[in-house]
């Protein structure tokens, strides 16, 4: 399966007072890819909780940053399935400048019930759905 890629310009709201992307804001870059992957994918997170009951959560992540953004970087958030299961699957993303990698994590997102917030199965057209993108 090919990295779906996903561009963000860094804005100063993204920088802390030395003009440097304030660690916990890539975790923000990395949900906004996430986000973008399964809209490629053609899952709308807010239809699939509308008409199925079910939406992802973060339930674990991991982050290890290598280098630095600055104000007015371009970079690409890249998402990869790592590991996939019924209720849960995790997901390798990494915030590239270039031909430099900035930052990489692995994020376990797992699919509740929105009324209970208890696991569910991944609805199948969304498996479906995402092992095409």
């Amino acid at each position: 399966m090919t990295d779906f890629r996903f561009a963000i310009r860094v804005y100063w709201e993204d920088t802390d007072a030395g003009g440097v992307v304030f660690y916990a804001n890539y975790l923000k870059f990395f949900e906004r890819a996430r986000t973008e992957w399964l809209r490629a994918a053609g899952v709308e997170q807010q239809r699939l909780r509308d008409e199925t009951g079910a939406m992802f959560v973060v339930a674990d992540v991991h982050t290890r940053y290598l280098s630095s953004a600055r104000l007015d970087d371009l970079l690409e958030i890249t998402v990869r399935i790592e590991e996939q299961g019924a209720a849960s699957m995790v997901i390798a993303q990494q915030a590239w400048r270039g031909e430099t990698l900035l930052a990489e994590g692995r994020i376990r997102i797992g699919c509740v019930q929105a009324a209970t917030l208890r696991p569910c199965r991944i609805p199948k057209p969304v498996l479906q759905a995402i092992s095409g993108v």
